[in-house]
């Protein structure tokens, strides 16, 4: 089926929640959890399904089916933008930032993956590639891990030719010159050490601490303030050592919020979550945004739901590998990405390639 041969009605919108324990007990600057929950949204039309999901409180599935399965249902599958559009119109007084905005980015996910699985072709391919492949860093390293596990973890993604690893800090910044100390022992002098920590530190704690993870080779410094100040942001941008780039824009749901965060000059690589920023649609305008102010772009988290966009973005330069969430996409879904030497592509199945492994979710419904 093309989309000049008919219309493809949308017959049913559905959420699903999944409740996933962590491995081990997990925290980072700002926050302790012990489980990860994941919203997923099926969309049927034209004898196919295409799913989507975000990373949210349950409450968005009751937005999905409550809120937006109305808007959606009847509408055209092939027509992503007009439902977008309608979707943000829908949750215009519910406010279209935080969970109206992850709950639109399941919707609209579920329906490129729909298209895509409609036409036979990859997502990918309906967007238009950039390149085959994107290199991925391991994305983990909690502050509430031990120095074994810590090497174990960080250690583990440098041996199988990962490009660089990324921890949390600023739980204990007293301890963290001795946690980066041990990572930089598990990784090497060759493999990048990323940090992140989610806006824990004041901009003069903040500073002082660049400079010291400066010592061990750091060279990304992940939400060193609050992102929602973007004057300190940027007062971190103009006064970190030399070759450490400020990162920020993970909490970002509104395209205006990245379009401010750009014009602040906040930030020297810009970080977007389809999750969270109202799905791929969003994601690639996100994109966009970064590509005009000649600014890097890195997807956060979700990597099986990122690697398409992420492989037409031309300002996307990497992907997050985050611990949590490739653990519960593999367990979750056939067709999850693995890299090889350091990198993903797509396997060339349609829509966004992934299958739900029913058996195995099962335990995990909510």
């Amino acid at each position: 089926m093309s989309p000049g041969d008919s219309r493809a009605p949308i017959e049913r919108v559905a959420a699903r929640v999944f409740v996933v324990p962590t491995d081990a007990p997990e925290s980072d600057g700002t926050l302790a959890w012990d489980s990860t929950t994941m919203v997923l949204v099926e969309v049927h039309a034209a004898g196919r399904v295409g799913i989507g999901y975000t990373y949210a409180d349950a409450a968005a599935a009751g937005l999905v089916e409550g809120v937006l399965a109305g808007t959606v249902q009847g509408m055209d599958a092939f027509d992503i933008n007009g439902i977008w559009l309608a979707m943000l119109g829908r949750v215009r007084n519910l406010g279209q930032g935080g969970l109206a905005a992850m709950a639109v980015a399941a919707v609209d996910t579920a329906l490129w993956d729909l298209k895509g699985r409609i036409l036979g072709v990859p997502v990918a391919d309906l967007i238009g590639r950039a390149r085959r492949a994107i290199p991925v860093y391991g994305s983990g390293g909690f502050t509430s891990y031990d120095d074994d596990r810590l090497t174990r973890q960080l250690g583990g993604w440098a041996e199988s030719g990962l490009f660089a690893v990324k921890m949390k800090v600023g739980r204990t910044p007293d301890a963290d010159p001795h946690r980066m100390a041990v990572a930089r022992a598990a990784i090497g002098a060759d493999t990048a050490l990323f940090v992140d920590a989610n806006g824990a530190l004041s901009r003069k704690r903040a500073l002082a601490f660049a400079e010291t993870a400066a010592g061990q080779g750091v060279t990304w410094f992940e939400e060193p303030v609050s992102s929602n100040d973007l004057d300190g942001m940027r007062l971190l941008r103009d006064r970190a050592p030399a070759g450490m780039a400020i990162t920020s824009g993970e909490y970002v749901f509104t395209l205006s919020g990245f379009r401010d965060m750009l014009a602040a000059g906040a930030v020297d690589v810009l970080q977007a979550d389809a999750t969270r920023c109202c799905g791929i649609t969003g994601f690639l305008k996100a994109a966009a945004l970064a590509e005009a102010h000649e600014v890097p772009l890195s997807s956060h988290c979700a990597p099986s739901l990122h690697l398409h966009p992420c492989l037409c973005a031309p300002a996307a330069i990497h992907m997050e590998w985050f611990h949590d969430h490739v653990r519960i996409e593999q367990m979750m879904f056939d067709g999850a990405p693995r890299p090889e030497r350091g990198t993903v592509g797509n396997n060339r199945e349609p829509g966004l390639g992934l299958s739900l492994r029913e058996s195995d979710v099962a335990a995990f419904a909510a």
